[in-house]
């Protein structure tokens, strides 16, 4: 199981305590130290089932900077989004997590960490 991370923030730390607290196995990802490709994040996109604005923290200063908020939301700008993801990843919603079996979830709220769960 891989949890992507940003420690200052309090869901992420919410989720980690979860994983702790059910005794499983994780390796932690700080996303914005180690961000992921374009690919990774192509693929838990995927999995999740979402498309990039879906999981974008558009409430971020750098969104604003660069105005994501106006950006056409449609498959023909898909990889424009994912591409200013990976560029700047504190546009990517935490935390993530990706379950031995490939389950994908936002882990946002103590349920959505639990589903994950063995």
């Amino acid at each position: 199981m891989e949890i992507w991370v940003n420690p200052a923030c309090s869901k992420c730390r919410s989720a980690l305590s979860t994983l702790d607290e059910a005794g499983v196995e994780y390796t932690v990802r700080r996303y914005l130290d180690d961000p992921p490709t374009a690919a990774e994040l192509g693929e838990v996109l995927d999995r999740l089932g979402l498309e990039p604005w879906d999981v974008a923290r558009t409430g971020e200063p750098v969104a604003a900077e660069l105005g994501i908020g106006s950006w056409p939301k449609d498959p023909a700008h898909r990889d424009r989004w994912i591409a200013v993801m990976v560029e700047h990843p504190a546009l990517i919603q935490r935390p993530i997590i990706t379950a031995d079996d490939g389950t994908t979830v936002v882990a946002r709220t103590p349920e959505a960490v639990r589903s994950v769960l063995p």
